[in-house]
């Protein structure tokens, strides 16, 4: 009953933020609308975190990595290449991909609290390098001057606030969208959740659990990527700052309060806690990382769609001396109880 009270009032919350992200660029003035599409853009970052870490069970502080990766890319075609929207986006989303190819050796063995470190580690090593790699990146002074985005071949550039939050918004829904038809409910989806609250008894079953993580790793990448191409595109300026230790928390803290197998929930979500973010600035200068920390360990605690089943681990090799801790059924015949 409390389960159903939460997502009913979940939903609620829901449609009444996307209501309003519809309205907003009639309703508020333009920096709010400036701060919006920026938000949106961090919300498709969140949707990549929500896939990892309540869809498949995966938990990652490194998303931040291909949305950095997205943003420079996104940057570099707009220059050289074309300032046509659709093209950045796919550059962008491939870039992303890219660099979560390159750590799959690290994150495909990896689970629970050793995943989440070597995710965190990879994030942090991305805005490092970002910030030294001062030819591409502009280092700590970012790139600012960026120049607008065109929507679509043939029509003018995103020259005003309200028209590069709606492309955002536009985007946005459309990757949603297409993740949620493509991905959470087909066969594919069934397969990533069965892996989360099994992964033993799927391996038993024949399945190649090491390929669906490294499918899901990668697509959740390409997504950060698209999302970093986004952000360009929103505030047409792009700094190591954007991709922190910070971001990487409140991206975690909006997929807990939005429900973590929820990817409309987590745009929703991080929407929220952006906001409340940036109005705890202004009211509590200098609290609000604090009031931030004890909201993402409430809601840890008291929302139950935050405690998502454990992934288990895979039953050992015939012969194979099992982990410790590794349930007797797992042991025994291979299969999860």
């Amino acid at each position: 009953m409390r389960d159903r009270a939460v997502r009913a009032l979940r939903g609620l919350v829901g449609a009444a933020v996307l209501a309003g992200l519809v309205v907003a660029p009639w309703a508020v003035d333009d920096y709010t609308v400036a701060l919006l599409a920026r938000t949106l853009a961090l919300g498709l970052v969140a949707v990549g975190v929500a896939l990892l870490t309540g869809v498949a069970g995966l938990p990652t502080l490194g998303q931040t990595a291909p949305y950095a990766a997205g943003a420079y890319t996104g940057v570099v075609v707009g220059g050289q290449l074309s300032d046509v929207g659709p093209v950045q986006l796919v550059v962008a989303a491939a870039a992303g991909a890219a660099l979560a190819v390159a750590t799959l050796p690290l994150v495909v063995p990896a689970r629970g609290v050793v995943l989440l470190m070597i995710t965190l580690a990879v994030g942090e090593l991305a805005v490092v390098l970002a910030g030294r790699w001062t030819a591409v990146t502009g280092g700590t002074d970012g790139l600012a001057g960026i120049a607008p985005t065109r929507p679509l071949w043939g029509l003018p550039p995103l020259a005003t606030d309200r028209a590069r939050y709606l492309y955002t918004l536009v985007v946005v829904v459309a990757v949603l969208a297409g993740l949620v038809l493509l991905v959470l409910r087909t066969r594919v989806g069934l397969l990533l959740r069965a892996g989360r609250d099994d992964e033993a008894r799927l391996r038993a079953s024949g399945h190649r659990v090491s390929a669906h993580v490294a499918g899901v790793h990668v697509a959740a990448g390409a997504i950060a990527g698209a999302a970093g191409s986004l952000l360009v595109t929103a505030q047409q300026y792009v700094s190591p700052a954007d991709f922190g230790f910070d971001t990487s928390a409140l991206l975690l803290l909006g997929v807990v309060v939005g429900g973590t197998a929820s990817v409309g929930g987590a745009l929703v979500g991080a929407v929220l806690v952006v906001a409340a973010r940036d109005w705890l600035f202004g009211a509590l200068p200098g609290q609000a990382p604090l009031v931030l920390g004890l909201a993402f360990v409430a809601a840890a605690y008291l929302l139950p769609t935050a405690r998502r089943p454990r992934r288990r681990p895979a039953a050992p090799a015939p012969g194979e001396r099992p982990a410790a801790g590794t349930p007797r059924s797992t042991v025994t015949t291979g299969v999860g109880a």
